[in-house]
């Protein structure tokens, strides 16, 4: 989804350079330029840091993450659930951490006691869009299983 909202920017700063030049001249168009290509650049670096900082699933801990922007630790003894269905409204509710950009969430995570994020808020629930959301509840019912959950 991120890699497409790259797309569109490149075609609107090709398109829009090309309009602003012939409306308001090169000074104008090098200014919106600027612009354009740090939003095209922003895009690019946040695309490649999916790969360079993934969700991270081990023995003890779960680094839920989007890339540069959110990351939160959660230790897998505190989760309590997965699976649940949820709508728009639960997705909005304080204690719950929404780590999809774009499209709508495919993993629900309970937590329980709740996890404390940045400036002090407790975390009860964590919805992301994951890739591959079936491997990571199969790698999270082993992972509870182990912990006797």
């Amino acid at each position: 989804m991120i890699g497409v909202l790259l797309g569109i920017a490149v075609v609107e700063m090709l398109v829009v350079h090309l309009v602003l030049v012939a409306a308001f001249g090169w000074t104008v168009a090098i200014l919106v330029g600027v612009v354009d290509v740090a939003a095209v650049l922003y895009l690019t670096l946040l695309l490649r840091s999916f790969k360079r900082l993934p969700v991270v699933l081990t023995a003890d801990v779960l680094m839920m993450r989007t890339g540069f922007l959110k990351s939160l630790t959660v230790p897998v003894a505190q989760i309590a659930g997965t699976g649940r269905t949820w709508d728009a409204a639960t997705l909005k509710q304080r204690g719950v951490v929404n780590f999809a950009l774009i499209g709508w969430p495919n993993v629900w995570l309970d937590l329980d006691p709740p996890v404390q994020h940045r400036r002090g808020t407790p975390v009860s629930a964590i919805a992301h869009k994951l890739d591959d959301p079936a491997a990571f509840h199969a790698a999270i019912a082993a992972l509870s299983a182990a912990h006797g959950h």
